[in-house]
């Protein structure tokens, strides 16, 4: 009996063991994922060019590397390393001109792919390559990586993780060099899905292999689980679903298409077409000319029998030969006209009623369906709190509240609201006026010819011939509250402008046709005989006015450099006035 019992305790322990085992490889996996991107705080170098060369400024304009090569790579402008390129060869420079990670054959920055700026490289690491294979180093020279890869390049999308290629297969490691997808695929991709603030930190990976009758589609999420094996002609992640713990995924095999959530099929793959709403989160399926609505749990609630289904605002019009019936978006049959629609909007208060019994007019009414504002309007849309932008016959546009009051007047031809404010920014063509509205619709400023920039902590407004600062909260402030550690001022004076000190004296005479604020490098540009220079922030001009730029943008100094913005928010600063 004793012995029996030993036995059992045994057991019990290797289950318990096996379960704690389990749960630390997956925290220790977890863990292994994990990586840091680097965080620029402030730019301290920058390429130049001048007569055609390249080479490398610091924050003063002061000249780092002498411009005699034909290209220069800073992969982060924190840091003094600079790979110089110059008769086919390369040399990595630090800020004292001396050469670096010379022990390496070939080193080169990793270019980032299909992200948004002017920080083109991976911060951290850097590629070498040692007898036709990559490899990974930091910027101190200490390796990650062996050089094992055949190819070494940047995941587009995802910065930190790397698309490595070994014996012809693609696999996935992070910048840490840790392995996040194996090398057994002949494609890898993102999945596309993005939350604001976050990124594409939870996306996954569509991944691929060539087959005979062509390629195959698998899924592996964002933990580097396999989902779905490699078995499908088409596979997409549906990225409109907001949700970061499941993943919806339209696949089709056969020429048939269904839907998995995760790896459980839940629309089976029978339909020609399936297409989700994401405003009533429901699929729209097609078979042999047909449509029908399933919900996200994979429940069938239009029957597969309408030659059309429209879905518009809150319901599901569904036609036959018999006529149009009118479903919620449960699947219920709603007790509506078949001529209304109803529109969600961002604030659970308000809908918005489309009539199209006599021409499409729009009205608003409240959760309960009372009417707010008359059917009267060719177009609404929600702005924010009790606010709509409204538009009539001829197309204007203006704004009004919840009991139809006009707050900003029906004659503007654009009008939205300012990025991440609560401001509007309003126009009109013929006049090319900008006038800008506090959230509570009263005009704060209008200019001709007017530029709007959001900035992280105000708004900036400016023509030709002055500029305007906006808190965001919609009071308009002294440039002397914007830039505070700046020494000297921008300001007009009989449509001339020069400097000021922080007590209003002149520092630098009334004589340009314009003038910016010191930039963050204490450089400012200004404008005499159609050209732009720069001074500093004593006031002393450190470029003559000789550049042309673009009357769309103010342009920006470093010492004698002007810069040039190309491509996909690269940029480089040149004395030279160029072509244009």
């Amino acid at each position: 009996m004793k012995k029996k019992n030993v036995i059992i305790v045994i057991l019990i322990l290797v289950f318990v063991f096996a379960i704690v085992g389990i749960s630390i490889y997956e925290v220790t996996n977890e863990n292994s994922r994990k990586y840091e991107i680097a965080k620029i705080e402030e730019y301290k170098y920058f390429v130049f060019k001048h007569n055609s060369k390249y080479g490398v400024i610091d924050r003063q304009g002061n000249t780092i590397i002498e411009p005699e090569y034909e290209e220069i790579k800073i992969p982060n402008p924190e840091k003094d390393l600079f790979i110089c390129y110059k008769d086919e060869e390369e040399k990595i420079l630090n800020k004292d001109n001396k050469e670096i990670l010379n022990n390496y054959t070939t080193v080169d920055s990793i270019r980032l792919r299909n992200i948004a700026s002017d920080l083109m490289y991976e911060k951290t690491v850097l590629k070498y390559s040692k007898d036709g294979k990559y490899g990974l180093i930091d910027f101190d020279g200490r390796e990650i990586t062996k050089p094992i890869y055949e190819d070494i390049d940047s995941l587009p999308y995802k910065e930190g993780e790397l698309l490595i290629k070994q014996n012809g297969k693609y696999g996935i490691i992070n910048i840490k060099g840790k392995r996040l997808i194996d090398n057994k695929y002949d494609e890898i991709k993102v999945d596309g899905y993005y939350i604001e603030n976050e990124g594409y930190r939870y996306s996954g990976y569509i991944v691929s292999i060539k087959t005979e009758e062509g390629y195959r589609y698998g899924y592996i999420n964002n933990k580097g689980k396999d989902i779905i094996k490699t078995e499908y002609n088409q596979l997409n992640r549906v990225t409109s679903i907001d949700d970061s713990n499941n993943v919806y995924l339209i696949v089709a095999k056969n020429g048939q298409v269904g839907v998995m959530k995760n790896k459980d099929i839940i629309i089976p793959n029978e339909y020609q077409s399936i297409v989700y709403d994401s405003n009533n989160k429901v699929f729209e399926v097609e078979k042999s000319k047909k449509f029908g609505i399933y919900n996200m749990e994979g429940k069938q609630i239009v029957p597969v029998e309408y030659d059309q289904i429209d879905i518009t605002g809150i319901y599901l019009y569904a036609q036959n030969a018999q006529g149009t019936i009118v479903y919620n978006s449960n699947g219920t049959e709603a007790n509506i006209n078949s001529n209304v629609a109803i529109l969600n909007t961002d604030n659970e208060k308000y809908k918005i009623r489309i009539n199209n019994e006599n021409g499409t007019k729009y009205g608003i009414i409240n959760q309960e369906g009372k009417k707010l504002v008359e059917e009267r309007y060719n177009y609404i849309s929600y702005l924010y709190d009790k606010y709509f932008i409204v538009s009539k016959e001829n197309g204007k546009l203006g704004v009004i509240d919840d009991k139809d009051n006009v707050k900003i007047e029906i004659k503007y031809d654009s009008l939205q609201r300012i990025q991440d404010t609560d401001l509007i920014q309003a126009s009109i063509t013929k006049e090319n006026e900008m006038h800008v509205f506090s959230n509570e619709m009263t005009e704060i400023c209008n200019l001709k010819n007017g530029i709007i920039e959001k900035e992280k902590d105000f708004i900036k407004v400016y023509n030709s011939s002055e500029t305007k600062y906006i808190s965001l909260e919609g009071k308009e402030i002294k440039n002397t509250e914007v830039y505070p550690e700046n020494k000297i001022f921008a300001k007009s004076q009989n449509n001339k402008w020069g400097f000021v000190d922080k007590n209003g004296k002149v520092i630098v005479d009334f004589k340009y046709e314009k003038a910016t604020e010191l930039n963050e490098y204490g450089f400012a540009a200004v404008k005499k005989d159609s050209k732009w220079g720069a001074i500093n922030e004593e006031g002393k001009e450190t470029s003559e006015p000789k550049f042309e730029v673009d009357n769309t943008v103010e342009p920006s100094f470093i010492g004698q450099y002007y810069k040039v913005v190309y491509g996909y928010g690269e940029f480089y600063y040149t004395d030279e006035v160029e072509k244009r």
